[in-house]
């Protein structure tokens, strides 16, 4: 089970900035105006190496029931009856407020540990004026400032020590839906493909270019009982051409959710394909746009029941892609009708197989041992005369699958020979389509300046 970190206290004292701090991304919306969150945002966050659910609240308010903030102040008690940690939040320069000792006694009386954050904390007057929140009872505060990032660093490592222990529950990571995103340049068919996946019109569709404003997600389950967590995005297309602030917006919704997708399945519009130059200059860039951002990739060839010559297509499509796109040879490509239905049941099991690619590990031992016979067969160039002296190589993490070589003036080996030893890896391991990381460090000589 995932733990819950809810962030609690009064509207203005900075728990939506705070929450997008620790979310690592610009997930609910802030101003200076009290009271811009009515309703519980949620999102799942890293703190030093523990997954936990953050969840953003309403300001806690005495009012009555049948009032907005009444009721918003339900939702919050809500969410902290829910939490494994309350962050109560509160504001430094303010100063400690009989409203915030009332709360603060409420709190106790919910048997849930508190975390107490003095926000707005900047300096050394901030820090001192933080010290009054001792008063509270709730323990000694952290003084933070969400706005400028100071403490926010001591303030994960705070949370993630205060967390229950972590449960290694293989079956419950196993429920955990697959992150699936659909991107593409506009009209290209990604909203209809997540109706005809979904088996419903949940998105509105038609001939009109960006008819789709903001990244929606939806969930289904596929044939084996997996859970995949679909994420339909607005068209994406040239800069120069992105003018409206609402498409503005609608770009950054879309980026976002890319960043926060595990696959993504880029949908290109097949009929837009020509013999003579393949797939668009903009498809293209969206391609490599994944693969820096380190996902999974399928490419999706829609509109396939309208295409007159197929092979010709196809085989257009395939060497753009090998000329182009050599950074992820082998990217699946699935063509298909999101109109008719025929193909679509490709895509999900191409996106399960992409998925343990991308979160494949190999074994120290065996990746050392492809390392040796990649070197001998290719030894590293000469650098400014001296020869690179590469030892030995690990994997540092999955997800995209990322590699660190060690070894003397490491750091120098040329960019020909680093594509040659990710080619290698991406053959010897089989890992077709996905993104591969490969650092290279040196090590330091002791007896340098001697």
């Amino acid at each position: 089970m995932i733990p819950t970190v809810v962030i609690a206290w009064r509207p203005n004292v900075g728990k939506s900035t705070l929450f997008n701090r620790l979310a690592g991304r610009r997930s609910a919306l802030v101003s200076d105006m009290p009271g811009m969150t009515r309703d519980r945002k949620e999102a799942e966050a890293m703190l030093r190496g523990r997954n936990v659910r953050l969840i953003d609240t309403a300001g806690l308010e005495e009012a009555a029931p049948e009032t907005l903030a009444g009721r918003m102040r339900a939702s919050s008690a809500t969410a902290v009856g829910l939490a494994d940690l309350v962050v109560f939040v509160v504001d430094a320069r303010a100063g400690i407020t009989p409203a915030a000792a009332h709360f603060a006694a409420w709190l106790r009386r919910q048997n849930r540990p508190v975390l107490l954050v003095a926000n707005k904390a900047e300096g050394r007057a901030g820090a001192a004026a933080a010290l009054e929140a001792f008063a509270l009872g709730l323990g000694q505060p952290l003084a933070v400032s969400a706005e400028h990032g100071e403490g926010i660093a001591d303030l994960m490592g705070e949370i993630a020590d205060r967390l229950p222990p972590p449960v290694e529950d293989a079956a419950e990571d196993a429920d955990r839906p697959l992150k699936l995103a659909i991107i593409g340049r506009p009209n290209a068919g990604k909203s209809t493909l997540l109706n005809r996946l979904l088996g419903q019109e949940r998105m509105l569709t038609g001939p009109e270019p960006g008819l789709t404003r903001d990244a929606v997600a939806s969930l289904l389950t596929d044939a084996q009982g997996r859970s995949v967590e679909l994420v339909d995005t607005a068209g994406l297309r040239r800069r120069a051409r992105i003018e409206a602030p609402v498409e503005k917006l609608s770009v950054s919704a879309s980026l976002e959710a890319l960043k926060m997708a595990e696959i993504v399945v880029q949908v290109v519009d097949a009929t837009e394909i020509t013999a003579e130059g393949g797939l668009h200059d903009q498809d293209l860039q969206l391609a490599k746009l994944v693969e820096r951002e380190g996902r999974g990739l399928v490419i999706v060839l829609n509109k396939w029941d309208a295409v007159a010559d197929r092979n010709l297509t196809r085989r257009a499509a395939a060497d753009r892609l090998e000329s182009s796109l050599a950074q992820l040879k082998g990217v699946p490509v699935v063509t298909l009708s999101a109109l008719t239905g025929a193909g679509t049941d490709r895509i999900l099991p191409a996106a399960w197989q992409v998925h343990a690619l991308w979160n494949t590990r190999v074994a120290t031992g065996e990746l050392n041992r492809w390392f040796e016979t990649a070197l001998a067969r290719h030894p590293p160039p000469l650098v400014d005369g001296r020869r690179l002296k590469l030892r030995y190589i690990t994997q540092a993490k999955a997800r995209p699958p990322t590699f660190i070589a060690f070894g003397t003036r490491a750091e120098q080996t040329p960019e020909t020979y680093q594509r040659y030893l990710v080619n290698s890896l991406r053959e010897n391991f089989a890992l077709p389509g996905v993104p591969i990381r490969l650092q290279f460090r040196g090590t330091t000589n002791p007896y340098a300046d001697t």
